[in-house]
Protein backbone atom coordinates (compact mmCIF):
# COMPACT_ATOMS: atom_id res chain seq x y z
CA UNK A 1 0.00 0.00 0.00
CA UNK A 2 1.55 3.12 -1.14
CA UNK A 3 1.76 5.78 1.89
CA UNK A 4 1.29 9.54 2.02
CA UNK A 5 4.68 11.48 2.09
CA UNK A 6 4.49 14.01 4.47
CA UNK A 7 5.77 17.28 3.47
CA UNK A 8 8.06 19.89 4.76
CA UNK A 9 6.17 21.79 7.46
CA UNK A 10 4.69 18.81 9.56
CA UNK A 11 5.81 18.36 13.04
CA UNK A 12 6.93 14.67 12.54
CA UNK A 13 9.41 15.17 10.11
CA UNK A 14 11.62 16.95 13.37
CA UNK A 15 10.69 14.41 15.48
CA UNK A 16 13.21 11.86 16.90
CA UNK A 17 12.09 8.29 16.21
CA UNK A 18 11.06 5.84 18.99
CA UNK A 19 13.36 2.71 19.32
CA UNK A 20 11.99 -0.57 18.00
CA UNK A 21 12.57 -3.34 20.36
CA UNK A 22 11.06 -6.21 17.74
CA UNK A 23 9.86 -6.01 14.40
CA UNK A 24 6.69 -7.79 14.33
CA UNK A 25 3.73 -7.95 11.68
CA UNK A 26 2.79 -4.22 11.42
CA UNK A 27 7.11 -3.05 11.03
CA UNK A 28 6.72 -5.69 8.68
CA UNK A 29 4.09 -4.53 7.33
CA UNK A 30 5.09 -0.93 7.46
CA UNK A 31 8.22 -1.54 5.92
CA UNK A 32 6.90 -3.51 3.08
CA UNK A 33 5.07 -0.38 2.29
CA UNK A 34 7.40 2.18 2.74
CA UNK A 35 9.42 0.21 0.03
CA UNK A 36 6.06 0.49 -2.20
CA UNK A 37 5.83 4.02 -1.57
CA UNK A 38 10.14 5.00 -1.94
CA UNK A 39 9.93 3.05 -5.47
CA UNK A 40 6.79 4.56 -6.46
CA UNK A 41 8.19 7.66 -6.41
CA UNK A 42 11.32 6.79 -7.37
CA UNK A 43 13.38 7.69 -4.22
CA UNK A 44 15.93 5.70 -2.82
CA UNK A 45 15.95 6.58 0.67
CA UNK A 46 12.66 7.07 2.94
CA UNK A 47 12.97 7.34 6.35
CA UNK A 48 9.66 6.27 9.05
CA UNK A 49 9.09 10.12 10.03
CA UNK A 50 8.16 11.04 6.00
CA UNK A 51 5.35 8.83 6.47
CA UNK A 52 4.18 10.09 9.02
CA UNK A 53 5.76 7.67 11.77
CA UNK A 54 8.43 8.73 14.68
CA UNK A 55 10.50 5.35 14.37
CA UNK A 56 13.83 4.41 14.13
CA UNK A 57 12.90 2.76 10.75
CA UNK A 58 14.57 3.15 7.48
CA UNK A 59 14.56 2.47 4.08
CA UNK A 60 17.05 2.11 1.23
CA UNK A 61 17.40 1.49 -2.84
CA UNK A 62 20.32 2.93 -4.89
CA UNK A 63 20.25 -0.02 -7.17
CA UNK A 64 18.51 1.87 -10.04
CA UNK A 65 21.02 4.96 -9.81
CA UNK A 66 24.33 4.11 -11.80
CA UNK A 67 25.81 7.42 -12.11
CA UNK A 68 26.65 8.05 -8.51
CA UNK A 69 28.78 4.79 -7.51
CA UNK A 70 28.99 3.28 -4.32
CA UNK A 71 31.29 0.47 -2.69
CA UNK A 72 29.60 -1.68 0.26
CA UNK A 73 31.06 -3.93 2.84
CA UNK A 74 28.57 -6.34 4.47
CA UNK A 75 29.29 -7.58 7.86
CA UNK A 76 33.09 -7.02 7.05
CA UNK A 77 32.52 -8.79 3.14
CA UNK A 78 32.87 -6.64 0.40
CA UNK A 79 29.55 -6.63 -1.98
CA UNK A 80 28.00 -5.31 -4.87
CA UNK A 81 25.31 -2.44 -3.43
CA UNK A 82 23.42 -2.98 -6.10
CA UNK A 83 23.03 -6.69 -5.41
CA UNK A 84 22.42 -5.89 -1.61
CA UNK A 85 19.58 -3.62 -1.69
CA UNK A 86 16.94 -2.96 -0.23
CA UNK A 87 18.09 -2.01 2.86
CA UNK A 88 15.52 -2.40 5.39
CA UNK A 89 17.45 -1.01 8.79
CA UNK A 90 16.36 -0.71 12.76
CA UNK A 91 17.61 1.82 14.89
CA UNK A 92 20.64 2.35 12.79
CA UNK A 93 23.73 3.95 14.44
CA UNK A 94 26.20 5.59 12.25
CA UNK A 95 30.37 5.80 12.53
CA UNK A 96 31.05 8.90 10.13
CA UNK A 97 34.97 9.21 8.33
CA UNK A 98 37.01 12.36 8.41
CA UNK A 99 36.96 13.20 4.52
CA UNK A 100 34.01 15.06 3.18
CA UNK A 101 32.42 15.65 -0.20
CA UNK A 102 29.70 18.03 -1.95
CA UNK A 103 27.33 16.62 -4.13
CA UNK A 104 23.50 17.36 -4.42
CA UNK A 105 20.73 16.33 -2.80
CA UNK A 106 16.62 16.21 -2.72
CA UNK A 107 14.34 14.66 -0.22
CA UNK A 108 11.29 13.49 -0.90
CA UNK A 109 9.32 15.49 1.66
CA UNK A 110 10.59 18.78 -0.12
CA UNK A 111 9.51 18.29 -4.17
CA UNK A 112 11.99 19.72 -6.29
CA UNK A 113 14.10 21.42 -4.14
CA UNK A 114 17.80 20.36 -4.16
CA UNK A 115 20.92 21.74 -2.76
CA UNK A 116 24.83 20.64 -2.45
CA UNK A 117 25.37 18.87 0.99
CA UNK A 118 28.30 18.39 2.35
CA UNK A 119 28.38 15.10 4.21
CA UNK A 120 31.68 12.36 5.13
CA UNK A 121 32.34 10.01 2.23
CA UNK A 122 32.82 6.99 4.33
CA UNK A 123 30.01 5.77 6.57
CA UNK A 124 29.64 3.04 9.01
CA UNK A 125 26.28 2.08 10.25
CA UNK A 126 25.41 -1.01 12.78
CA UNK A 127 21.62 -1.36 12.64
CA UNK A 128 19.10 -4.32 12.99
CA UNK A 129 17.40 -6.27 10.27
CA UNK A 130 13.97 -6.99 10.41
CA UNK A 131 14.67 -10.55 11.62
CA UNK A 132 16.45 -9.02 14.28
CA UNK A 133 19.91 -9.71 13.36
CA UNK A 134 22.68 -7.18 13.65
CA UNK A 135 24.21 -6.02 10.17
CA UNK A 136 27.34 -3.64 9.63
CA UNK A 137 27.26 -1.59 6.24
CA UNK A 138 30.68 0.28 5.40
CA UNK A 139 29.63 2.59 2.95
CA UNK A 140 31.62 4.93 0.37
CA UNK A 141 29.55 7.22 -2.48
CA UNK A 142 26.20 7.29 -3.29
CA UNK A 143 25.19 4.64 -0.41
CA UNK A 144 27.10 6.42 2.39
CA UNK A 145 25.65 9.49 1.88
CA UNK A 146 22.12 8.52 1.61
CA UNK A 147 22.66 6.49 4.94
CA UNK A 148 23.87 9.79 6.58
CA UNK A 149 20.11 11.98 4.85
CA UNK A 150 18.42 9.02 6.24
CA UNK A 151 19.56 8.70 9.77
CA UNK A 152 19.58 12.26 10.12
CA UNK A 153 15.50 11.83 9.41
CA UNK A 154 15.39 9.33 11.97
CA UNK A 155 17.06 11.79 14.47
CA UNK A 156 14.63 14.41 13.61
CA UNK A 157 17.60 16.27 10.99
CA UNK A 158 16.60 17.76 7.69
CA UNK A 159 19.00 17.90 4.74
CA UNK A 160 18.07 21.65 4.68
CA UNK A 161 19.80 22.30 7.93
CA UNK A 162 23.00 20.56 6.52
CA UNK A 163 23.09 23.05 3.68
CA UNK A 164 25.34 26.68 3.68
CA UNK A 165 23.51 29.86 5.17
CA UNK A 166 23.74 31.12 1.55
CA UNK A 167 22.43 28.11 -0.18
CA UNK A 168 19.62 27.72 2.54
CA UNK A 169 19.26 31.63 1.89
CA UNK A 170 18.50 31.49 -1.70
CA UNK A 171 15.72 28.76 -0.95
CA UNK A 172 14.22 30.79 2.14
CA UNK A 173 11.12 31.64 -0.67
CA UNK A 174 10.67 27.99 -1.77
CA UNK A 175 10.89 26.71 1.42
CA UNK A 176 8.46 29.10 3.10
CA UNK A 177 6.32 28.63 0.19
CA UNK A 178 6.29 24.73 0.66
CA UNK A 179 5.97 25.29 4.17
CA UNK A 180 2.72 27.02 3.81
CA UNK A 181 0.89 24.77 1.03
CA UNK A 182 1.58 21.97 4.20
CA UNK A 183 -0.24 23.85 6.72
CA UNK A 184 -3.03 24.49 4.20
CA UNK A 185 -3.37 21.37 3.55
CA UNK A 186 -3.30 20.48 6.66
CA UNK A 187 -5.66 22.92 8.00
CA UNK A 188 -8.12 21.92 5.14
CA UNK A 189 -7.90 18.09 5.54
CA UNK A 190 -8.53 18.80 9.89
CA UNK A 191 -12.08 20.83 8.42
CA UNK A 192 -12.86 18.14 6.02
Amino acid sequence: MKLEIRKYGEPVLRAKGARIDQAGDEIRELAANMLETMHGVNGIGLAAQQIGQALQLTVIDISAVEERPSSMALNGREVNPRESMPLVLLNPQIELGPERDVASEGCLSFPEINGDIERASWAKVRAQSLDGELVEIEATGLLARVLQHEIDHLNGILFIDRMSSVAKASLASRLKRLQKETQRAAASAVSS
